[in-house]
């Protein structure tokens, strides 16, 4: 283990990691800072930039994206209550009390503090976990990756915002993408009505930048000029004494330990991580009624938890090939992109990319405090940019990103289609996660199951036969059923109560 992470810290002799990494960290602010885009849309538009570019550079710029903008999210929240990413709305109930009371400075200080040590620990925590689920999943037969594939298809009841059913048509939406092209045993042309650039199936970038990028272009254009928001003052950035600081240690330790440990269940995500967080260090707390008021410790638990969440996401991710969550999810496809297979066989084949990911979240955190309070008045001018001018350079980058995925106007077209898709499908408040998901585990799922089949001469009991396959489709079974039953009660319930 210790070669090949030096290995990966190896990686920064070349120049073009630091500036991938220097990149990536500066897009990620500026996307996170921005309120409505997020890491995930921020992943999707960078891919096209990773074209013929080496896999260890544009995977480090992607992970330093990824942690940028989950952080980037907490100083719109602190300085103008409107948080640029879901994870931090728990920020902004003390971040921007603090704002007002004159304290925006120390707020924001205690952000970026606590989501680099949230990086740093949990990234340790990643190193630790990683490597023994992967040298695990290596034993996994057809069966045991069918039954894996299928645990990853149930996050979509994590990815679908409280609503299953709603889930399920993302993923009946995503596998039927899934079977468009040849087949993958016998390559008889599935759903492409005859028209052979179909064959590969959808191409991924384009897909994903209409889902994310091009249907967020169409909520803008519905939007309008809206009205800008004047930010606070930021001053004192470093006036944060330094007893304050480490009053606060246990806080962020604690709360960097359970936000990785709800980042690797698939599907929780770094939202639940900062909730569940805030609302344990309130608990504990020997000041609660400060909380929601402006709490040092509130911000610190927020931000420690949500930051941390990044790289238990990344554990199952890179360990098993399923996304922690939505984000990972578009990572799966930049790395698919790249020529890149995660799961197990990573680490043996590949190991300059787990353990590059590894050293680029250390080596980052600096990176990342440095820019984060050096910039921290630029990021706040971030949210009086017009929206028109945002709709206009993301549909920018969306188009000519399609066009340059193969140098055809066919993916572009794609493109456009999944952004009317998008659209309308945010409009009925499906989410789009799923989507992706099923697309990027459909194909597996589909291969393995067959395979398992093929195997064993047609015959159906290696599904039950095997523990460990047993174990994963009654997980996956459970993790389908369960969100709908407690649906069910809270309907009753609440017809009850009516």
């Amino acid at each position: 283990m210790l070669a090949n992470l030096a290995l990966g810290f190896s990686a920064f002799a070349d120049p073009m990691v630091w500036g991938a990494l220097v990149f990536g960290a500066l897009v990620g602010y500026l996307i996170g800072a921005i309120p409505g885009l997020g890491p995930s849309l921020g992943v999707a538009l960078l891919i096209p930039f990773t074209y013929g570019v080496d896999p260890v550079v544009s995977i480090v710029g992607l992970v330093a994206l990824y942690a940028a903008a989950e952080y980037g999210g907490a100083i719109t929240a602190v300085l103008i209550n409107s948080p640029g990413t879901a994870a931090a709305v728990a920020t902004a109930w003390d971040g921007y009390p603090l704002t007002q009371q004159g304290r925006a400075g120390e707020a924001l200080t205690v952000s970026i503090v606590s989501s680099g040590v949230g990086i740093f620990v949990s990234t340790g925590l990643l190193i630790l976990t990683a490597v023994p689920l992967s040298e695990f999943a290596l034993n996994f037969g057809p069966g045991e990756y069918f039954g894996l594939a299928l645990v990853g298809l149930s996050l979509v009841a994590g990815l679908s915002d409280g609503s299953p059913i709603k889930g399920m048509v993302a993923m009946g939406i995503g596998l039927a993408m899934a079977t468009i092209g040849l087949d993958v045993q016998i390559g008889v042309p599935r759903f492409t009505g005859g028209n052979y650039e179909l064959f590969e199936g959808l191409p991924l970038v384009p897909v994903l930048l209409g889902l994310y990028a091009l249907s967020e272009v169409l909520f803008m254009i519905e939007d309008g000029a809206s009205a800008k928001i004047k930010s606070a003052a930021v001053g004192g950035l470093t006036s944060v004494p330094y007893f304050a600081l480490k009053g606060l240690k246990t806080v962020i330790l604690r709360s960097s330990i359970l936000g990785y440990v709800i980042g690797v269940i698939p599907g929780a995500g770094a939202s639940i991580a900062s909730f569940v967080s805030y609302a344990v260090t309130k608990r504990f707390s020997k000041t609660p009624e400060l909380f929601g008021k402006g709490s040092l410790e509130g911000v610190a638990s927020s931000e420690a938890a949500n930051n941390s969440a990044v790289a238990g996401a990344m554990a199952p991710l890179l360990a098993l090939g399923i996304p922690g969550s939505a984000t990972t999810a578009v990572m799966i496809g930049a790395l698919m992109v790249q020529g890149i297979q995660p799961g197990p066989l990573l680490f043996t084949r590949s190991p300059e990319i787990p353990y590059t990911v590894f050293a680029s979240l250390w080596v980052g955190v600096p990176v990342m405090i440095f820019i984060g309070l050096a910039g921290a008045r630029v990021w706040a001018q971030v949210a009086n940019i017009p929206r028109p001018a945002i709709a206009a350079i993301v549909a920018g980058i969306c188009f000519v990103g399609a066009y340059s995925s193969e140098t055809t106007m066919f993916p572009v077209h794609v493109m456009t289609v999944c952004g009317i898709l998008g659209y309308v499908l945010r409009k009925l408040g499906v989410p789009l996660a799923p989507i992706i998901l099923a697309m990027v585990l459909g194909e597996m799922m589909e291969t393995n199951f067959r395979r398992a089949l093929i195997s064993n001469k047609g015959e159906w009991d290696i599904f039950y036969t095997s523990p460990l396959t047993v174990l994963l489709l009654v997980i996956a079974f459970l993790a389908f059923a369960l969100p709908g039953i407690a649906a069910m009660r809270a309907r009753k319930a609440r017809a009850a109560t009516a």
